[in-house]
């Protein structure tokens, strides 16, 4: 008897040792805090060289971090970049390459793989994925909640489809009932997104914050914000026409005041972090859904291939295992966040997943061959219709060069370090031949691999059974 007693402690004092360590391996799971954001392009960061816009929080961050300097979204435009983001997949393959169209509820998406393994999920902001119903105009179906079976793996839940009336700002909770935040959006959901870490500090937790902010309307940022830039002289990039010059500095102006709100957000949310004990084991994201062109060639908004649309920013932070104040230059894009996470996380990767994983670059341990990013535009719409000049597209974005071409054939070269703002398209000349032969095979196997067969834009809106917003398809405009 007394044997049995000491063998039964013995078995005990294993079976307790046993769930300590399982609950020390949970502790050791990062957790994963994500911040998105709208239409903000990488040239607007004062770390990257930017010397008028005020972004003292993401120049310190950068000096923690790792930041991504060609870091590219494939489609620069809201929906089929978050669609990327949330599969890991390109967008025909995911389906969403024109706004407002529904992310079918079937994909295996990322906050479902955290929470298959164990994570606490949840979602603030904008999402803009869920799309609306066949017919419904005038976007009415971003007023619409996004129901619990539409939600991708995300428990905890305070949404609103799409919105950038920034001050009177709505949003549905878990239960689809309707509330307001309180003044400046942004402002009021990193509080919120405070209280979501606050309440999960002691367990594994993803977040994604999702800010409408910078995006237009450009000067509804609060008053402080705007009077930073007041009285500033905005120096524009060399590629904004002298036509444009005034309107540009307008528009920039109320843009930077976004840019320092969030900073200020951003700001809010890393002390917290610090505060909480979280910091170390803690990985923390700032990009944004595509960038914005604030005239540059003449040109508005995104969808375009020039870097002022393409070009956006990357940070990722995670002490326990990255050096801060590195960069890396190798091509990153889209589909390749989900996977990325996911390894950091030291998690399984989806098989439908598209995208690279670069955790073993970012560790060091292992060397990546990525030499190109695509960029493609297979739907032209809505603020880059045919009538306003949009063209489908497909192209590549290497270290150095930008190379695209349109149905028609090599539309755009660009050599990126000569030439950085992108005023010397050399498609076709000579002494680039060798160079733009290269870059159409990087390209060519790109599509390949992606079974995309580079058709004109009906093809791909009959094959999802899409139809048209507006007059978003008719042709009126000669290229």
């Amino acid at each position: 008897m007394k044997h049995f007693i000491i063998l039964l402690c013995a078995l005990q004092l294993i079976s307790c040792k046993s769930k300590q360590e399982v609950k020390t391996d949970v502790k050791k799971q990062p957790n994963v805090v994500f911040i998105l954001t709208d239409q903000w392009r990488a040239q607007d960061l004062g770390f990257a060289g930017n010397n008028q816009v005020i972004t003292p929080t993401l120049n310190g961050l950068s000096k923690e971090a790792v930041v991504f300097t060609n870091a590219i979204s494939n489609i620069p435009v809201c929906t089929p970049a978050r669609a990327s983001l949330m599969t890991g997949k390109y967008p025909l393959s995911h389906g969403l390459f024109y706004n407002d169209k529904p992310l079918k509820s079937e994909e295996n998406c990322i906050a479902e793989v955290y929470k298959e393994n164990g994570y606490n999920t949840g979602y603030i902001g904008k999402w803009h994925i869920n799309g609306h119903p066949q017919g419904m105009k005038n976007y009415k179906g971003r007023q619409l909640p996004v129901k619990a079976d539409r939600r991708q793996g995300f428990d905890y839940w305070k949404v609103h489809e799409c919105t950038h009336n920034y001050n009177n700002s709505i949003y549905y909770d878990e239960n689809d009932v309707k509330h307001k935040w309180e003044g400046y959006d942004a402002i009021a959901q990193t509080k919120d997104a405070i209280k979501y870490m606050q309440a999960n500090k002691e367990n594994p937790f993803v977040l994604f914050l999702s800010y409408g902010p910078p995006h237009a309307p450009y000067q509804t940022a609060p008053q402080k914000y705007k009077n930073l830039y007041k009285g500033m002289d905005i120096k524009l990039r060399p590629n904004v026409p002298e036509n444009r010059a005034k309107k540009a500095k307008e528009d920039i102006k109320g843009y930077y005041a976004h840019i320092s709100a969030l900073d200020d957000c951003i700001a809010a949310l890393q002390k917290e972090i610090k505060d909480l004990g979280i910091e170390e084991n803690t990985i923390f994201v700032l990009t944004s859904d595509h960038g914005d062109m604030l005239y540059s060639h003449s040109q508005v908004k995104k969808q375009k291939p020039w870097e002022e649309s393409i070009n956006v920013p990357f940070i990722i932070k995670y002490p326990a295992k990255l050096k801060g104040g590195t960069k890396m230059t190798k091509m990153f894009s889209f589909p390749d966040i989900m996977p990325t996470l996911l390894g950091m996380s030291n998690l399984p990767i989806p098989e439908s997943v598209q995208g690279i994983d670069y955790t073993g670059q970012l560790l060091g341990t292992e060397e990546l061959d990525v030499e190109a990013a695509l960029i493609t535009c297979p739907v032209p719409f809505h603020q880059w219709k045919y009538k306003r000049g949009g063209r489908e597209y497909r192209g590549v974005r290497t270290e150095k060069y930008t190379y695209v071409k349109d149905l028609k054939g090599p539309w755009l070269l660009y050599d990126n370090v000569k030439d950085p703002y992108q005023l010397n398209n050399v498609a076709g000349k000579a002494a680039y031949a060798d160079i733009q032969a290269d870059l159409e095979n990087k390209l060519q196997t790109i599509l390949d691999k992606n079974n995309d067969e580079f058709l004109p834009a009906e093809a791909y809106m009959k094959a999802w059974g899409y139809q048209w917003d507006g007059n978003d398809n008719e042709k009126k405009h000669v290229h």
